[in-house]
């Protein structure tokens, strides 16, 4: 049964809603103490390529009485057991045996795969097919209660709303979702308005119609012409070059060259950059990209891999999904995180036009969500040089993290510490700012004298400051709609030279305790360079002065309790070899460079919030950089998120704390 491309909306109490797993879809035949084999949907049998998932079925047949046959998908899993993308199959869809043993722990051809039931066609010698679709779905959560096999799992499904699982797929670029309505007949082989797609990515299947010579350095072809059917025709839909290893390069291009043929496939042949070599339209490629063009044709597509479960014939342009997203995008109330950070996707769609163009050593246009545009120059240009860190990287770094940075300088007035020729050469400053392109925000902003500032909060905007090589974002503690209210206070803990990070760590733990008997946790970062940054958010209405207050209490009792390690003093040579707890950061139009910012370190660090664990057990500092942050965030989620959500610090609690402390401190004395 196959899904179709109708609309759905998100909230039905006719309707369940499943993710849609990016896989091979697979029909399992189940007997006890017999074999298992796995069909795709064209037939073509499965069983030999994927021996952990009939291992698991095997093993879950044996506690069975009756066979069964099963519906589901086969999906590769990433290093923490989740579900990934569909191009993680790739070393598996096309072998005719298994992969061997030996290389299964390591080579990305033998990724770990799970299968992931959705229905059950039938048990014993019972056809469940005319059963509606939530007594099929009982019937498989009574076959698979207490299974706790992970290579075998159980979709998961929603009933009535689907518009919590929309916003995760949303967080964490899930390809989509599928409705179905709760009382479906499974009809084998239909596609049917019974079971929707909900599609986020923008991702299809499309038919290889030739390639393109090669350029420069690049071996065996350059680019794969791709189509889609409209009727009896294959239409030209663009091509790709990008997404392809040397090795997928040849193993492509070994399938090609025999389907090698004269006539061009496509109607209209297409006009292309380089010399096409055409192709009998039998290879079916899965593509992802951000949009369709005007023209009918796919903007920064992307390939993932080749598809052996699909029906050339049956791949035509898929628009209707397409709108269906936008309009469910539009009628879901989204967390604002999400809508501000934008899809993984998304992400990887511009991480992929930034390998594109610093590939070529070329400038160029990105083309963002929305459809907003950004100039961009220089993307080889190295501004880390110990590290052979490109400004390139910068931007990929910034694009795969955004979700999580942007809700941290929303609305907030912008600093820039400009590096044009990086890290090694002199940077400047530059407060105001006045000549931008379109959606870039600009607003007028009054500390001594009013100056047009930037705003943070918006794509377009952080990827401005990075193409004028604004390594760090430095956000004001306060937002533009209140500029002198200060939402946060914070204590910047700066050692000395010399001082391991070891001993700032042992200050900040004991800021912790201070900030425990207050009852106000705060939340600690990473400075990306030597030290450490606490946060604590303010009452609403809390000016700066009252901020910068508390921090002084707060820095001062630390620095008085333990003189031998924490100072506030401002003059450096009265230092000696301790931590200085400065609190003068909360001043207006002061800036810190802000959670997730990268940093002009020469370990291209970041400033990576942690959690008050990770302060206590000990972290290395040097960890945290713009290669290593947006896997530890896939991971960790957004830590930041929890200073957004605290209900903030009591000032008249500080205040009592305030006398206690004195009495404390001069209790020490005597």
């Amino acid at each position: 049964m196959l899904a179709s491309l109708e609309d759905a909306p998100l909230e039905d109490p006719q309707l369940v809603y499943e993710p849609k797993y990016d896989g091979i879809r697979a029909i399992a035949e189940v007997s006890p103490g017999g074999p298992i084999r796995l069909w795709s949907r064209l037939g073509n049998e499965k069983t030999s390529q994927f021996p952990e998932v009939v291992a698991a079925l095997g093993k879950w047949a044996r506690r069975q009485k009756q066979p069964s046959v099963l519906d589901g998908e086969i999906v590769a899993l990433d290093a923490d057991g989740h579900p990934a993308g569909f191009q993680q199959l790739q070393g598996r869809i096309h072998l005719s045996e298994a992969p061997p043993a030996a290389s299964a722990a390591s080579a990305p051809s033998a990724a770990s795969t799970a299968y992931i039931v959705f229905d059950a066609l039938r048990e014993g010698g019972r056809d469940l097919r005319d059963l509606p679709l939530v007594e099929r779905r009982q019937v498989v959560e009574r076959l698979f209660k207490g299974n706790r096999d992970s290579s075998l799992r159980v979709s998961e499904m929603v009933r009535g709303d689907g518009r919590a699982l929309y916003e995760r797929a949303l967080q964490q670029g899930w390809e989509g979702l599928i409705a179905k309505h709760k009382d479906s007949l499974y009809k084998s082989g239909k596609r049917t308005p019974d079971w929707r797609k909900i599609k986020i990515t923008q991702e299809q299947e499309f038919v290889v119609g030739g390639w393109t010579d090669p350029r420069q350095t690049r071996t065996w072809f350059g680019a794969l012409l791709l189509g889609v059917y409209e009727g009896e025709r294959l239409v030209y839909a663009g091509h790709t070059g990008t997404g392809f290893n040397e090795r997928e390069l040849g193993r492509v291009m070994t399938l090609l060259k025999p389907m090698e043929r004269k006539e061009c496939p496509f109607t209209p042949c297409p006009r292309t950059n380089e010399r096409p070599h055409w192709v009998e339209p039998r290879l079916v490629a899965q593509i992802k990209f951000t949009e369709w063009t005007a023209d009918a044709k796919l903007r920064h597509p992307v390939y993932l891999g080749l598809r052996d479960d699909k029906d050339p014939r049956e791949v035509v342009r898929e628009q209707k999904a397409r709108r269906t997203a936008r309009r469910s995008v539009a009628r879901t109330k989204v967390a604002p995180d999400v809508v501000s950070g934008f899809s993984r996707t998304s992400a990887n769609a511009l991480v992929d036009q930034l390998n594109a163009l610093e590939h070529a050593r070329r400038d160029g246009t990105l083309e963002l969500p929305g459809g907003q545009r950004l100039a961009v120059t220089n993307l080889h240009k190295v501004f880390w040089p110990k590290e052979k860190l490109t400004k390139g990287d910068l931007f990929r770094y910034y694009a795969q993290v955004a979700s999580c940075i942007l809700p941290a300088v929303a609305d907030r007035p912008l600093v820039m510490k400009r590096f044009p020729n990086g890290i090694a050469a002199k940077p400047f400053y530059q407060h105001r700012i006045e000549d931008v392109p379109a959606g870039v925000r600009v607003e007028p902003v009054k500390v001594a004298d009013e100056r047009p500032q930037l705003v943070g909060g918006d794509l377009i905007t952080l990827l401005y400051t990075t193409q004028l090589a604004a390594i760090s974002q430095d956000p004001w503690f306060s937002r533009v709609q209140s500029p002198e209210i200060s939402d946060y206070a914070a204590l910047d803990l700066d050692p000395m030279p010399g001082l391991p990070f070891s001993r700032t760590l042992e200050v900040a733990r004991w800021i912790h305790d201070e900030l425990e008997l207050l009852g106000a946790g705060g939340v600690p970062k990473t400075s990306g360079s030597e030290g450490l940054h606490i946060y604590l958010k303010l009452p609403p209405g809390t000016p700066y002065e009252a901020g910068l207050l508390f921090s002084q209490i707060i820095a001062t009792v630390v620095a008085q309790k333990h003189p031998k390690h924490a100072t506030v003093e401002r003059m450096v040579a009265a230092r000696g070899k301790r931590v200085y707890v400065d609190f003068m950061q909360n001043v207006l139009g002061k800036t810190l460079a802000t959670a997730y910012s990268a940093r002009a370190s020469e370990f291209a660090g970041v400033s990576t919030p942690l959690t008050w664990q990770e302060v206590h057990d000990g972290v290395d500092r040097e960890a945290f950089t713009i290669r290593t942050v947006p896997e530890r965030v896939q991971k960790t989620g957004d830590l930041w998120a929890a200073l957004r959500k605290s209900k903030g610090v009591s000032l008249e609690a500080a205040s009592r704390y305030l006398d206690k402390a004195r009495g404390r401190l001069k209790g020490d004395k005597r």
